[in-house]
């Protein structure tokens, strides 16, 4: 397992979490069974937004003996006395579902506490107005709950949240079909769910991927809005290609999803290289550097993705960014502009004049 650390706290994540919407299903025994393989296997990252109440026990019993080296991300909003998921902004309801997780999942305090599934505005002054934001905070304050953190799927709500800076951690939805305008979430154009990425790493918001098959969408051709499959390697390695991204949480049904997932630690290159993108990408996404590497090997030796995902950073303002762009054994002034970056690059971008560019702001 590799991972990944919090910028805002000293907790090293896993790359591959696991959500809990599919898993409930499977009976209690079996849930227990896949976590506790879970944890076995280095993941030490779970978001507990649940499609019911079944998992939670389950949970509880195959962490108890890790708790110190697992991390639970526990959404303030998500209710489940009906034994099914539900939604809600009443504060006494938020307390009720809070205080039952927490007994359920043998814990007394909770890693990162979500102000949960906003996507309006309208929705998070409700969530403030109740009370609910305050509650959070002053959870935090007692070390009850050690980082603060939200979950959206519309960039406009991340960004006045982000605006409080009152957030560790944020939960987004991060696919190339909504990247791309696909699909009931698909919410902002591509520039702007880009700089969302950015934003969140110059600020050292840790994000937190959810939806990252597009809810099986993306793997199947005919559900697929490229009419081509991805894989769920090609899929995860989008995602975590993204500026700020720490980690990515696919559900699963059972052990058997779980150790399909755990081969992509184990995969080969090709077989996470999304470069595939290239052909889908629209009209107002080429041209734009996604960081996938496929320019690679560069003849010069220049790791190209990095130097450009450091200067897409400093140039919103995150300076640790612009120090780890001095501090590179080989930068843009060591292109030799043969080109070879340009021929192979499926998004179109002519990286040679984009090393131009990226020598000029540096001076190096």
């Amino acid at each position: 397992m590799e991972y990944r650390q919090l910028p805002k706290g000293k907790e090293s994540i896993s790359i591959i979490g696991l959500g809990t919407a599919s898993i409930g299903a499977a009976g209690a025994k079996e849930v227990e069974a896949a976590v506790a393989m879970a944890a076995e296997n280095g993941i030490n990252y779970f978001d507990m937004a649940s499609a019911d109440a079944a998992p939670f026990e389950a949970y509880g019993r195959a962490l108890s003996g890790y708790r110190k080296q697992v991390y639970f991300q526990i959404h303030f909003g998500a209710e489940y006395s009906s034994g099914k998921y539900g939604w809600t902004l009443n504060l006494e309801q938020v307390k009720r579902s809070i205080d039952w997780q927490l007994k359920a999942l043998k814990t007394d305090y909770i890693d990162f506490g979500f102000i949960h599934c906003i996507d309006e505005l309208a929705d998070l002054e409700k969530f403030q107005a109740h009370g609910t934001l305050a509650y959070i905070q002053q959870l935090q304050k007692e070390g009850v709950v050690r980082h603060i953190g939200l979950s959206s799927h519309t960039p406009e709500v991340v960004n006045h949240v982000l605006d409080m800076g009152i957030i560790d951690m944020l939960m987004f939805s991060i696919n190339p079909a909504y990247d791309y305008r696909h699909g009931e979430y698909a919410i902002g154009r591509v520039d702007e769910r880009i700089e969302l990425y950015r934003r969140c790493e110059a600020e050292g918001v840790g994000i937190s991927v959810m939806k990252a098959f597009g809810g099986g969408q993306l793997l199947d051709a005919k559900t697929s809005p490229f009419k081509q499959a991805l894989t769920k390697y090609q899929c995860i390695q989008y995602a975590l290609d993204k500026p700020g991204v720490l980690t990515v949480l696919p559900g699963i049904r059972n052990r058997e999803d779980l150790k399909a997932l755990l081969g992509f630690m184990d995969a080969s290159p090709e077989e996470k290289d999304y470069s595939v993108l290239g052909s889908f990408a629209p009209q107002d996404a080429t041209g734009i550097c996604v960081y996938c590497n496929h320019c690679q090997p560069c003849p010069a030796g220049l790791d190209i993705a990095l130097i450009n995902k450091y200067y897409d950073l400093a140039s919103v303002g995150d300076h640790l960014a612009a120090d780890h762009y001095m501090n590179l054994a080989k930068t843009a002034s060591d292109c030799i502009q043969c080109g070879h970056c340009d021929r192979r690059c499926p998004f179109h971008v002519v990286q040679t004049e984009r090393m131009t560019e990226i020598k000029n702001y540096f001076g190096k």
